[in-house]
């Protein structure tokens, strides 16, 4: 389907644990289409965050075939992944991932710089305001709370205007105000930008609020619904 922008086909990972081979995932087929948002959800070990790290080319499938925007992740190498990724992929993870000798500013600012984005200041203070940091961009990730760093990788993870959002339970290091913020703030971006949403969560009330729900269990999907 030319609205396809995410397919998976017959995915599966295998990683070498200490008794031996461990199937993580087992023959995943999912299609993500453009402005959707699904939320992956299921126990933990289920597999949803290795799911979610084969979306976005940060992690191998063993079987099957990816392709995200009509491009086929599973043939391409570290540095194609690399720079398919720039620009077309946000991903926000439950640790924040900020470089602590950094400012707020510089952080958003650094892959737009390295992809060569002339605008990569100007456009990583919109985010910022978006996400209400307006006062806080020259501050570094220590002389935040939690919550604000992860508005900054929120912001960080938009800045580019990426066709797909990747969001590895975004709240799960905030408590339940900041959490909430959050994901106020990760729907009104992907509503303003729209970028196609995939959302790991163990909440069911955020993931009730994505147009679809894939459940997971010991590493296939146990039934979707809308």
């Amino acid at each position: 389907m030319s609205n396809t922008v995410l397919a998976l086909n017959e995915v599966g990972l295998t990683l070498q644990g200490n008794a031996g081979p461990v199937q993580i995932l087992k023959g995943i087929s999912l299609n993500v289409k453009q402005g959707e948002s699904v939320g992956l959800v299921g126990p933990s070990g289920s597999g949803k965050s290795s799911l979610l790290m084969l979306m976005g080319g940060l992690e191998r499938a063993t079987s099957g075939k990816i392709a995200a925007l009509g491009q086929d992740l599973t043939g391409m190498d570290e540095d194609g992944l690399a720079r398919f990724r720039r620009g077309r992929m946000g991903v926000v993870f439950q640790s924040f991932h900020l470089i602590p000798t950094m400012t707020a500013l510089e952080n958003v600012a650094l892959p737009m710089e390295i992809a060569g984005e002339a605008r990569a200041f100007e456009r990583a203070e919109d985010e910022l305001v978006a996400v209400g940091l307006s006062a806080r961009m020259h501050h570094y990730p220590a002389q935040m709370s939690g919550g604000e760093q992860q508005r900054v990788a929120l912001a960080r993870a938009v800045a580019p205007r990426p066709a797909i959002l990747l969001a590895d339970e975004p709240t799960g290091n905030l408590d339940s105000a900041n959490g909430a913020a959050i994901m106020e703030l990760i729907f009104a971006l992907r509503d303003r930008h729209g970028a196609t949403l995939v959302l790991v969560t163990h909440a069911p009330e955020l993931a009730a609020r994505c147009d679809r729900v894939v459940r997971l269990a010991d590493g296939r999907i146990d039934g979707a619904a809308a």
